[in-house]
């Protein structure tokens, strides 16, 4: 039976492409990838299938095959796209097979790992983009619709003179504003809300005519069959925003989670310390420097094998 591929691991293989095609590659950063590869069946499998797109490549004509490399060696979103479309026809149509969601590799607008930003709307609505997110803008004469393929945003809805609906929709169904600002994140098997000021309207993608209302200070997960209860928002939930992760007494397993989300690489934390707890407001756009004082409060070590790979272990 074939592993199963989700979209973080193929990204993830393509990533290794560009990078080991870079004219750059050292040693460390071969060691690493090799580490990785060998990490589980999912990053072997997804690594087969770069092999057979290089394959691809290499049957295509030369100036075409050269103009899709060269791209691929400058922008890595660049790589992405043509990985993507590689992936949706021909010799590659196990991607269907598969239902791999390759829309976010092709979505209007993408930030990668370490990369936020700052969207202002046609109707002066603010969104605000974190990293690794994904997502297509659809304005008409009848709604305002966001498709979040990946990732998490912040929304400060505006007026709308035409009085259309904002609607957020994710895997798991839809998000209906109120007049507010508010907060999407897709996982990979739920959707988390939070809202920040008034309220909006949730609705499952299986279940449409069960609808929460969720107010302010509230945050809450659905799925595509049923909505969990809403519980308080925690303070800081967006400091992301701001260029901050803050956190109140979490466990360190999942907190280096978090923080992996903003560092390049592979970042692990050892079973053996994963339950310490951590509380505390941290700068996502310097994690070498978080890493760094880890030791200062907790009984814990970083062991480097590269810059990019990094366990955090007992002291």
């Amino acid at each position: 039976m074939k592993p199963s591929l989700d979209l973080k691991t193929l990204e993830a293989a393509a990533t290794w492409y560009v990078q080991l095609n870079d004219g750059e590659a050292d040693e460390a950063r071969t060691q690493v990838w090799q580490a990785w590869l060998q990490a589980c069946p999912q990053h072997a499998a997804a690594w087969g299938r770069v092999e057979a797109l290089q394959q691809q490549w290499a049957r295509m004509p030369q100036q075409a095959a050269l103009s899709g490399l060269g791209a691929a060696q400058k922008q890595r979103r660049e790589v992405l796209k043509i990985l993507s479309m590689l992936m949706a026809v021909g010799a590659c149509s196990w991607l269907a097979v598969e239902q791999v969601p390759y829309r976010a590799l092709m979505a209007e607008q993408r930030t990668g790992t370490r990369e936020r930003r700052s969207l202002r709307l046609d109707d002066g609505t603010q969104l605000e983009l974190n990293a690794d997110t994904s997502l297509d803008i659809h304005f008409d004469a009848n709604q305002r619709l966001i498709r979040l393929y990946q990732g998490e945003i912040r929304v400060q809805t505006a007026k709308d003179p035409a009085l259309r609906p904002f609607i957020i929709t994710t895997g798991d169904g839809s998000i209906k504003a109120l007049g507010t600002q508010f907060s999407v994140r897709q996982f990979d098997d739920h959707t988390q809300v939070g809202v920040l000021e008034s309220a909006v309207e949730i609705r499952p993608r299986r279940q449409s005519g069960h609808v929460l209302r969720l107010e302010s200070g509230q945050q809450v997960a659905f799925d595509r069959d049923a909505i969990q209860n809403p519980s308080a928002l925690p303070a800081g939930s967006t400091a992301w925003v701001h260029g901050m992760l803050s956190v109140d007494d979490w466990r360190l397993g999942d907190f280096i989670t978090e923080l992996s989300r903003y560092r390049p690489g592979v970042l692990r934390c050892d079973p053996a310390v994963q339950g310490l707890s951590i509380s505390g407001a941290f700068r996502i756009d310097d994690t070498d420097t978080v890493l760094e004082n880890l030791g200062k409060s907790l009984p814990v070590k970083v062991r480097y094998v590269t810059r990019y790979w990094a366990t955090i272990e007992p002291a």
